[in-house]
């Protein structure tokens, strides 16, 4: 028998028919029936979706759960820092040298997520198509795994691969292999050195045409892309409002800046119109002149809750108050709208009434980077005081074809039809599984068309739970908790992407029914899409699920659906 091994296996060869890979990749489409278009109703408001409560009781089984897990950490630090000095040397202090971490910092670290690490940051190999392949490992000591050698094959709902351009083999493949028997395998220079090659210029273009903007820079880095756009477009004389639920990237580039903040609840309009009325009034602290600039940064899609921006109320606000706007489109540009180019898309606004549109190539374009967009005046101010274009490494040649080429099957300049075919299978995709999971009973948040489907687990028992039994079943997931989430809302972050067919979604509520039943995990009380029927109860069964969701996830408002 193989002696299991401490250190990552090679990747074993598959050897299947090329149709067989290319079709665990990228399903095919097995009926016209399971394609929906994704559009906002014009002139309706944007209703926020319902998000439900467990009872109260899942809410004190969390936090006791939590405090006894905290209780006995601190008890076993107490201990170990002096029957093992040893183990504790990074905390303790050394030789007259200061401790490395200070106990309560690491503690999160080293006494839970520790207890479940073997859920986070599995390896794989091959392409994060509809099926993704992982490495099988076991969990030995506190921070060491052996390898068996063995590897699972798994349904893949936990990838950014929205649109599934990110394949081994196709066009844009094609487009990216071309790029580097042309320009090499990069640009070995920031853009204002070397690196701007005619494949820059045109791929800017074409974002700026795709996103509906006079000019956009392209950014190496997606994190990057918030993390220094802000020191280029405020100052301390500057206020930002933010959204409360804002990416951490927004957070780090405001902070970069200098600007002042201010937080808005999430989502929440009036609260918003207060903090912008109360900055107005107040001015600058101390001195109470007016602000040089107000900037509203919202997101697009926000990626931990699954829910929409309300943008529509956003661009009114910003054009009552004259302030700026900044929309961060990481997760929504090419996986929301009818034609994929967005929330600006999905509510019919003009995208010009934003003053700038970021977003990141890293997910639906299946490429690397981001980008930023506005007009001229304001991308032309930003190519001088952009960090990145000045000191980062451009965007490699074989990244950009990525870009530009699955951006035009979208568009329909290359295949015409298939852009649209994969625009619309994820809107049905998103939908329904959705609504599937909710008739079953789960607690599922955000905006019906989103594409992120977060499941509520709230004991911290279960995440792990869950991941370990669905990664058995062949599902792979990923469970996201504190400080990502709330500390009492862990969850499973699903991503559908429009590679899955409808009978990969069917075979996944079947195991989520399974895995809920068994894990006790089924809270919904039945506001937020479960059934409102007289006599009737509000979970479903799985068989009745199955049997109407396809005609009914294509109806308008999912969450009051009976």
């Amino acid at each position: 028998m193989k002696k299991p091994s401490n250190t990552l296996p090679q990747a074993p060869v598959d050897d299947r028919p090329p149709e067989v890979l290319a079709d665990l990749e990228f399903g095919k489409l097995t009926s016209k029936e399971y394609l929906y278009v994704a559009k906002h109703p014009e002139n309706e408001p944007y209703i926020k979706s319902i998000e439900d409560e467990p009872p109260l009781f899942i809410y004190i089984s969390t936090y006791l759960s939590y405090l006894i897990l905290i209780i006995i950490g601190h008890i076993r630090d107490f201990f170990g820092k002096i029957f093992k000095p040893q183990e504790y040397s990074h905390l303790v202090e050394q030789n007259g040298y200061a401790p490395w971490y200070d106990g309560f910092e690491s503690f999160y670290e080293r006494r839970m997520k520790n207890r479940i690490d073997d859920c986070f940051a599995r390896p794989i190999y091959g392409a994060p198509g509809r099926f993704i392949h992982c490495f099988d490992r076991k969990k030995v000591g506190k921070s060491e795994y052996e390898y068996p050698g063995t590897t699972s094959e798994c349904l893949n709902l936990s990838s950014y691969n929205y649109l599934g351009f990110g394949q081994s083999k196709g066009v844009c493949t094609t487009h990216a292999l071309k790029s580097i028997d042309d320009y090499g395998t990069s640009g070995c220079s920031p853009r204002a050195g070397a690196g701007t090659t005619d494949l820059h210029l045109d791929c800017e273009a074409l974002i700026a045409d795709f996103v509906g903007q006079e000019d956009a820079i392209l950014i190496s880095q997606g994190y990057g892309t918030n993390g220094f756009v802000f020191p280029s477009i405020a100052d301390p004389k500057t206020l930002v409002i933010s959204d409360e639920l804002n990416h951490a990237s927004i957070r780090f580039g405001i902070r970069v800046s200098g600007a002042q903040v201010k937080v808005c609840k999430h989502n929440d309009m009036k609260d918003l119109e207060k903090v912008i009325r109360n900055a107005i009034a107040q001015g600058q602290p101390k001195t109470h002149r007016p602000w040089n600039k107000i900037i509203i940064a919202v997101e697009g899609l926000y990626s931990m809750e699954g829910n929409l921006c309300d943008l529509r109320e956003v661009v009114r606000l910003k054009e009552k108050y004259k302030c700026y706007l900044f929309l961060d489109e990481a997760h929504s540009i090419g996986a929301i709208g009818p034609n994929g180019r967005g929330v600006c898309d999905y509510f019919g606004i003009d995208p010009k009434k934003i003053d700038i549109l970021m977003g990141t190539l890293t997910k639906s374009f299946g490429a690397t980077g981001g980008y930023i967009s506005g007009s001229k005046e304001i991308m032309k101010r930003i190519r001088l005081s952009y960090a990145t274009n000045s000191y980062g490494e451009s965007v490699p040649p074989a990244v950009l074809a990525q870009i530009i080429s699955s951006m035009k099957v979208i568009k329909g300049d290359i295949n015409p039809g298939e852009g649209l075919e994969r625009l619309q299978r994820i809107a049905f995709n998103s939908r329904y599984l959705r609504l599937g999971l909710k008739r079953l009973g789960f607690i599922v948040y955000g905006a019906d068309d989103s594409p992120v489907i977060p499941l509520l687990l709230f004991l911290p028992a279960k995440m792990p739970a869950v991941s370990r039994m669905l990664y058995d079943m062949g599902i792979a997931i990923v469970i996201t908790a504190y400080p990502a989430t709330p500390i009492v809302s862990g969850r499973v972050r699903l991503c559908v992407s429009s590679a899955l067919t409808k009978e990969d979604l069917d075979d996944t509520l079947r195991k989520f029914n399974e895995i809920g039943d068994l894990v006790f995990l089924k809270f919904s009380s039945g506001r937020a899409g479960g059934s409102k029927v007289k006599g009737k109860p509000p979970r479903w069964s799985i068989e009745d699920v199955l049997a109407h969701n396809v005609e009914d996830c294509k109806k308008p408002n999912l969450g009051e659906m009976p």
